[in-house]
């Protein structure tokens, strides 16, 4: 399976974010997706997930030979703000997402099987979401995901406000998602990218261009990057 971006336009007012951009990824891969702050990355997100229109472009999903265009239903969107509806413990809420997604949904396994997925204690599953920390809010939205299981899955700048312990968890779980999965990250952490990412996409000035994958653990990586993202001017 691969998800194929297709010269994607946009632009806010004046400011062109996207500009012609262009990329192929591919099922069983972690991408890390790579850009100064105001670089788009936000933007090209939100594109993909259908959340903002793009102005021109299209993107396909192509599987055993055969390509449709990507829609909202393929893509599994882990917000750098996740958007979740604290007045309910997180047992609650995932109990109601498949209440409102039976249809939609194969359950083979229980709720807690999930929650224990992501390693949340019995005390955690029945908190308020309200007293959630960020990490703890983006493990939940990742739970929604095993149980969907979208093709492609997106993530703004996630494990930035993990502790230790859940940061390890929640990149054991990644590495084991990517066969089934399109997973793409975005950051701005250089080592993360180069700990977690089998490969490496630059956005800068509108554009996507690989990494060489020579470079990833040359020491040289840190210095292309820069080069790479030298004269990106900010939003």
């Amino acid at each position: 399976m691969r998800l194929v971006l297709n010269d994607i336009n946009k632009k806010f007012e004046d400011k062109e974010v996207l500009r012609g951009a262009g990329f192929t990824f591919e099922k069983g891969k972690i991408y890390g997706l790579l850009g100064r702050n105001g670089a788009g990355k936000t933007t090209l997100f939100n594109c993909l997930s259908g959340e903002v229109a793009m102005d021109s472009g299209e993107v396909l999903i192509e599987e055993n030979g055969n390509s449709r265009k990507l829609s909202e239903q393929d893509v599994g969107y882990v917000y750098s703000l996740p958007i979740l509806p604290e007045f309910l413990t997180g047992y609650e809420f995932v109990k109601f997402f498949i209440d409102i997604n039976r249809d939609k949904l194969q359950m083979d396994k229980s709720i807690d099987h999930y929650f224990d997925m992501m390693s949340m204690t019995m005390e955690d599953r029945h908190r308020l979401i309200k007293g959630y920390s960020h990490g703890m809010k983006n493990k939940l939205q990742m739970l929604l995901f095993l149980m969907t299981k979208p093709p492609v899955i997106l993530l703004d700048e996630p494990l930035t406000s993990f502790d230790v312990i859940v940061a390890l968890e929640m990149k054991n779980m990644l590495r084991e998602m990517k066969s089934d999965h399109i997973l793409i990250f975005s950051t701005h952490i250089l080592q993360l990218a180069t700990d977690l990412c089998d490969e490496l996409v630059v956005l800068n000035k509108g554009e996507l261009s690989a990494v060489p994958s020579e470079l990833l653990h040359s020491e040289d990586f840190e210095q292309s990057v820069i080069n790479l993202l030298r004269d990106e001017s900010h939003v």
